[in-house]
């Protein structure tokens, strides 16, 4: 015989017949009890996993219209997924590893000609200058000459196909940092003598007046000779991917430029430039699009180089503050919500196929190398400053993708200096800044300057018209 749960009365159970009639009564809202927890837990983690988005405030249960979505062009995540995991995971993450001791303090050289031609550029703001720090400052670690074994000393590793890109880096791979030159960028690393230490954290990326000729002049130099202005589908992956790299970098130091911009001189005024942000990115698809292109490209560097990475020694000579950096480096790379949401950001194994891979790496790796010499003919010291570190950082992303030694097919193992380390990190931060601020208020300022000026408001434009300015 089946027993019907107890009929309910203002809330009570009724039927003072017999305790079996309520304990059926108690099964069945225990079980309802169960069910309903159940269906509450699945649609909490529907709402906050990184590849649903979510409704907004208003929707009526329907997601909020988005502008980019789907697969990141080139890439292995989709927008969704990316916006999510920076919101959730890695933008909280790189804002407190930036702050901490080892990855406060990059070592520079600011004071080079420029190769290409006389350095007549000037910044108009008084605090364009980079503030140096004094020798007492930075880490006493850093001050020590490097303690790594050479490269002569290393072993090529054995056993792998010499027309396969390694997606993997040994699991006991850091030796201890190393002075080596970078093959993607200009700078000699080793010669101390010309570098000086910066606190990155009194030298903000910001806009500092930096225009006219002079930073046209640097980035008509970048686009046109060392990268295609406008990639078209007939161009290979390889230049594409170059081109959306620059162009992505630019971007997010435009973002940076209207995030902090000088609203007011006469009172110190700082603040954001919105009609500014949509002059300089948001109007142009394309610039969206590559600035996460070449975030998902570094994020896919830094896990790559995971096992490196965790190994690596994050030794400043403040013990608190070392141990937190280990462990804050550790919850990025090794994130379950990360890994599980978009395991492979980028999949560097597409390039560099075809019996023309390796004279094509060596054309383009020339051609980044210049771009990074040309970053020693911006005019203003805190552009010329951040302009190379995150040249630096992109040329470190470049060495752990295709670290593949050019005068042979097998891959040496991966050895990076303390200042690529830094440069990519921060680089990273960088990336992570731009994306979530243009995802806030991308759609927002759209909406507005639609209502505005519905004549000017260009949607879908395909090739835009590059404004030079640097910072």
């Amino acid at each position: 015989m089946t027993m019907n749960p107890a009929p309910v009365a203002n809330g009570a159970a009724v039927g003072a017949g017999g305790g079996t009639k309520r304990r059926g009564g108690r099964l069945w809202y225990a079980a309802a009890g169960a069910l309903l927890v159940a269906l509450l837990a699945v649609a909490v983690s529907y709402r906050s996993f990184p590849g649903i988005p979510s409704s907004s405030p208003g929707s009526c249960g329907c997601p909020a219209a988005r502008k980019y979505t789907g697969i990141v062009e080139d890439c292995c995540c989709d927008y969704e997924t990316v916006d999510a995991i920076n919101e959730e995971v890695l933008h909280p993450i790189l804002q407190e590893l930036v702050k901490l001791p080892f990855f406060r303090y990059f070592k520079v050289k600011l004071w080079c000609d420029c190769p290409f031609w006389p350095d007549d550029g000037m910044c108009k703001l008084r605090d364009c200058s980079v503030c140096e720090c004094p020798e007492n400052e930075f880490p006493e670690p850093f001050r020590k000459p490097y303690s790594g074994l050479s490269l002569d000393s290393m072993m090529c590793q054995e056993g792998k196909p010499q027309a396969a890109v390694d997606k993997t880096l040994d699991s006991k791979v850091f030796k201890g940092w190393v002075e080596t030159d970078n093959p993607w960028t200009s700078d000699d690393e080793t010669d101390n003598n010309e570098m000086t230490y910066v606190n990155l954290q009194l030298n903000p990326e910001r806009y500092t007046g930096y225009t006219g000729d002079s930073a046209r002049r640097v980035w008509d130099a970048v686009y046109k000779e060392n990268c295609p202005k406008y990639p078209s589908e007939e161009l290979c992956h390889e230049k594409k991917a170059l081109y959306k790299l620059i162009s992505g970098l630019h971007s997010s130091i435009s973002v940076h430029i209207a995030y902090d911009y000088l609203l007011d001189e006469s009172t110190n005024s700082w603040g954001q430039n919105l009609p500014l942000l949509y002059d300089r990115v948001l109007k142009y698809p394309e610039r969206v699009q590559n600035l996460y292109f070449t975030y998902l490209f570094v994020l896919r560097a830094v896990t790559k180089a995971a096992d490196y990475l965790e190994q690596a020694e994050y030794n400043t000579g403040n013990p608190e503050a070392d141990l937190k950096t280990e462990s804050l480096v550790k919850q990025l790379l090794y994130n379950s919500k990360l890994r599980s949401a978009c395991p492979l950001p980028f999949d560097e194994a597409k390039l560099w196929q075809g019996e023309n891979g390796p004279e094509l790496k060596q054309e383009i790796q020339k051609q980044f190398r210049n771009i990074s010499a040309i970053m020693d003919c911006v005019g203003c010291e805190k552009c010329r400053l951040w302009g190379k570190l995150q040249v630096l950082g992109l040329g470190t992303a470049l060495k752990i993708l295709f670290s593949v030694d050019g005068d042979s097919h097998l891959n040496h193992p991966l050895q990076l200096q303390r200042n690529e380390v830094i440069a990519l990190f921060n680089l990273l931060n960088r990336l992570s800044e731009s994306v979530k601020f243009v995802h806030e208020k991308g759609s927002s300022i759209e909406e507005v300057i639609k209502e505005q000026s519905p004549s000017t408001f260009q949607k879908g434009a395909s090739k835009p018209n590059l404004k030079l300015d640097f910072l």
